[in-house]
């Protein structure tokens, strides 16, 4: 007889359960933090009964001195249930071997081993651009359910935001990458490329949702996430709608339409900011060529001009490493993405 699943509760809610209940008395008077941050779609709040087919279930991190750190994983290992709330607490999945997943560690070993440099310090420039959203995203959000020396609130409230320069920096390199493609939707309908015209209406669109959410101050998750995140920002102004019907486009007439007012409503979003002199929105001709575009370039130079960091406008254009790298070889391992560091810095 088949044991059914226990019923699906958020991963968050899980583990706040899980740490009170199971973690917490086994850590006992000893100063820690506790919380589930990190990766993972439950970090998120976007996990779903879908999520527990691989790497869910009971799990959180804690924080204590190093000293502290064998003792309290020691008891941890010994006093965890075999279940809890009828999901296992020892599980594995694909290459992972079956085991608990409560982290004993120290909170700057835990920042290094995720995003390659140690928060609790304040970060450079150069940190900030070779760290990818989705990290800084998972450390800022998720939960926290104990912090005893509030360090760990001092790490997240850090890494909430980008420092003004490096946020106007990031706004100023995506313009620049809307402004490198926008007239290119036309080029390749005009020469008969239908595929070659969607694939860079998608890939506008994409850019046009990672611009709007640097415009709202949140960071951007990883690609199966970030029409999720898009979608829970306000949109008032249909962005949202125009972006689908721009990707849904059966002809170039209704693709560049869609994606023409698209960049009005993000370029009004941005003016609204006020970080520059407001720019007029309104769509413009490509050259002599019948492109109607918005010429983003409009956009860039104004706000990368506005960044008060020298060092930052003495850079090549190019943004931080979510701008210039697309791949989850190089975003989700610190051993590569900090290697990036030279892309900006050299020396």
């Amino acid at each position: 007889m088949q044991i059914p699943e226990p019923a699906f509760i958020p991963g968050l809610e899980l583990a706040r359960a899980f740490y009170r209940e199971a973690v917490g008395p086994l850590v006992g008077d000893v100063p820690h933090s506790a919380a589930l941050i990190g990766t993972g779609s439950d970090v998120l709040g976007f996990d779903t009964a879908r999520s527990t087919d691989h790497g869910w279930g009971p799990r959180v991190q804690v924080f204590v001195d190093a000293p502290d750190v064998a003792p309290v994983a020691g008891k941890i290992d010994a006093g965890l249930p075999d279940t809890f709330r009828g999901w296992p607490v020892r599980y594995g999945w694909e290459r992972v071997p079956v085991q608990h997943h409560v982290t004993v560690t120290t909170l700057p070993e835990w920042l290094v081993a995720l995003l390659g440099v140690d928060a609790t310090r304040p970060l450079t420039a150069a940190d900030w651009l070779v760290t990818p959203q989705q990290l800084l995203l998972g450390v800022s959000g998720g939960a926290v359910f104990r912090d005893d020396t509030g360090e760990l609130a001092r790490v997240r409230e850090q890494l909430a935001w980008y420092p003004d320069p490096v946020w106007r920096w990031l706004l100023g390199c995506q313009w620049r990458r809307l402004a490198q493609e926008e007239p290119f939707v036309q080029r390749t309908a005009e020469v008969g490329d239908e595929l070659g015209s969607s694939v860079l209406a998608g890939r506008l669109a994409r850019d046009v949702m990672r611009l709007a959410l640097l415009i709202a101050r949140r960071y951007a998750p990883y690609s199966k996430w970030l029409g999720t995140a898009f979608a829970r920002l306000e949109h008032p102004d249909g962005l949202d709608r125009l972006l689908v019907d721009a990707v849904r486009a059966p002809d170039l007439h209704t693709r560049e339409t869609a994606l023409g007012s698209a960049y009005e409503a993000v370029a009004r979003r941005f003016n609204a900011l006020g970080l520059i002199e407001p720019v007029d929105p309104e769509l413009r001709q490509f050259h002599n060529r019948p492109a109607r575009v918005l010429i983003a370039y409009r956009f860039a130079d104004p706000c990368l001009a506005s960044v008060a960091d020298p060092a930052l406008r003495a850079l090549p254009p190019i943004g931080g490493i979510d701008q210039v790298a697309d791949t989850s070889d190089a975003l989700n391992d610190p051993a590569v993405f900090r290697r990036f560091r030279d892309v900006w810095f050299t020396g």
